[in-house]
């Protein structure tokens, strides 16, 4: 009997509509979204249903509304009576693997992200980081040539390790544009730049996260019931003190994602449900392995349809 993983998404998963039609069919998860706005003062299920996509795509706007959907596909899945044997999420996604692994509740953790998307937001002025994706490059090359252009004083690093031979660097926008053309240089096969408002996971996020200690504080948070497997190490975490280190943390390290699903494939998962918007995780687990099962689940069809697979096998 092979264990189950269920995966939460990050930011650059949200989508106008996202949550919608679950929250016309079923009342609790309608429910269960207004608690949001409720907890953060402005409709923010206007904004996940109905757009401007300019408005969702704020980062303060897109975590929030992300956790949200992804709890909300999470209790209609739970009703199936399917566990997990561990949880992990991409950046943003550890907060809802954490509230879904009983470490802190769904309103604590819906505010929490919004106050974190706030202070990203506040952490470097517009225009001046920057991230890239760069595809087709050894991981030791990359750490070198960014590390090299980080010594000559413009800062930038690996801020996202996605699976092998996709790696997001983050920084100064002077220092990820040197890097950008070095590695093209040294032999990645493309470079392309992310459209976000921040160079998150890069050194520069360090402010932010002496603040976001004080936000952790308030929230809440217990130890876990499942344990979470952590973007900042790629170990099983399930201690609350651990938790809200590694949440400090985790703001400006990378997030070491291929490794994250490593470690649980390592641990005997072979099944993998991705909770939330979009089919992005589920993607990159299979280029880390291509024989595992995953599922994407986002409404009412995906969910019965990955519950009844699941059951299938006697799961």
């Amino acid at each position: 009997m092979g264990k189950i993983a269920f995966v939460f998404p990050g930011q650059g998963s949200q989508a106008v509509g996202m949550g919608k039609s679950l929250a016309d069919q079923h009342p609790y998860i309608r429910e269960m979204l207004q608690k949001a706005d409720e907890k953060l003062g402005y409709s923010l299920t206007d904004i996940m249903f109905n757009g401007p996509e300019e408005k969702l795509t704020l980062t303060s706007n897109a975590q929030p509304a992300l956790l949200a959907v992804s709890m909300a596909v999470l209790k209609r899945f739970e009703k199936e009576g399917i566990k997990p044997d561990y949880t992990a999420g991409h950046s943003l996604g550890e907060y809802s693997a954490l509230a879904a692994a009983g470490s802190l509740t769904y309103e604590e953790a819906v505010r929490a992200v919004h106050q974190r998307g706030n202070l990203m937001e506040e952490a470097v002025p517009a225009g001046q980081g920057a991230m890239a994706a760069v595809l087709g490059m050894d991981r030791a090359l990359l750490e070198e040539v960014v590390s090299g252009v980080s010594k000559e004083g413009h800062i930038v690093a690996a801020a996202n390790f996605n699976c092998p031979g996709q790696i997001v660097i983050s920084g100064s926008k002077e220092g990820v544009e040197q890097a950008s053309g070095l590695l093209k240089e040294k032999g990645a096969k493309r470079v392309i730049p992310l459209n976000v408002s921040g160079p998150f996971h890069s050194p520069l996020m360090k402010p932010a996260a002496e603040k976001l200690r004080a936000v952790l504080r308030e929230a809440n948070i217990h130890s876990s019931s499942i344990p979470v497997i952590a973007n900042v190490d790629a170990q099983p975490v399930s201690d609350a003190e651990a938790i809200k280190e590694n949440l400090v943390k985790q703001l400006y390290s990378p997030v070491l994602w291929e490794d994250s699903v490593q470690k649980m494939l390592d641990l005997g998962v072979d099944t993998f449900v991705e909770i939330g918007s979009g089919t992005v995780l589920s993607g990159l687990i299979k280029k880390v392995n291509r024989r595992v099962r995953t599922f994407a689940i986002s409404d009412e069809e995906s969910a019965a349809k990955a519950a009844a697979a699941i059951k299938e096998d006697g799961q």
